[in-house]
């Protein structure tokens, strides 16, 4: 796995990085270890609609099974990678820089501080990805 620089993680594989007072969200280079690639991304689109901390907001599918991430955070979608609707290898490529998904406006960016750094996620992942998590 590849270690990115200045990302948060949470539990459920989803990823955050700090970009002025927004966020861009991604899923770990585990999602594809996991499943397989993948091959098909549901995202959601900007609008006012407001997530909680937890809340299921897109699916990623590979030929394998399929994942539901969640809101790392309380947020607002604010733009999504739509680029990712051709070329949804993109994830499995380049997964913490063009595979990224959505960008989010926290409520309270104070918020990140409850994730964890990269060393903390991949402790708590399996040794083997077809473990389950």
């Amino acid at each position: 796995m590849t270690e990115p620089a200045d990302a948060w993680f949470a539990a459920t594989h989803e990823w955050v990085r700090v970009d002025g007072d927004e966020l861009i969200l991604g899923a770990s280079d585990y999602v594809p270890l996991h499943l397989g690639d993948i091959i098909h991304v549901e995202l959601p689109e900007p609008d006012d609609h407001h997530y909680e901390e937890g809340e299921d907001f897109m699916t990623l599918e590979s030929l394998e099974g399929a994942i539901d991430l969640h809101a790392p955070l309380a947020c607002t979608i604010t733009a999504v990678n739509h680029t990712l609707h051709h070329k949804p290898e993109l994830i499995n490529d380049d997964p913490y820089g063009a595979g990224w998904l959505v960008r989010l406006r926290p409520d309270n960016m104070a918020d990140i501080d409850e994730l964890m750094d990269y060393h903390e996620y991949e402790v708590g992942l399996p040794s083997d990805p077809d473990e389950d998590s």
